[in-house]
C-alpha cells in the first residue's frame, strides 16, 4: 500500500544502484572523471580505509534504523 516504506526498507539497496548509475553518467558526460572511486558504492568505502565488517555493520545498522522508522510509521500514521 505504501511505495515510500519500501524505499525506506531497501535504501541501501537503492543506493548501492544509483551510486553505479550516477558513476557512469558521470563518467561519461565528464570523459573520465569520477564521483566515487569505485562503484557500487560499498567498494568506493573499502578504498576509503573501511574493512568489510565495518561496512556490513554500517549497512546493517542503516537498513534496520530504517526499517523501525518504516515499522512505526505505519502505526503512527495508519498507512
Amino acid at each position: 500500500r505504501s511505495p515510500f516504506l519500501m524505499l525506506l526498507i531497501a535504501f541501501t539497496m537503492v543506493a548501492s544502484s544509483l551510486s553505479v548509475i550516477i558513476q557512469r553518467f558521470y563518467f561519461k558526460l565528464t570523459h573520465g572523471k569520477r564521483i566515487f572511486k569505485m562503484s557500487p558504492i560499498h567498494h568506493h568505502f573499502e578504498l576509503c580505509g573501511m574493512t568489510e565488517p565495518q561496512i556490513v555493520a554500517m549497512y546493517t545498522a542503516v537498513t534496520s534504523i530504517l526499517s523501525v522508522v518504516a515499522v512505526l510509521s505505519i502505526n503512527w500514521f495508519g498507512l
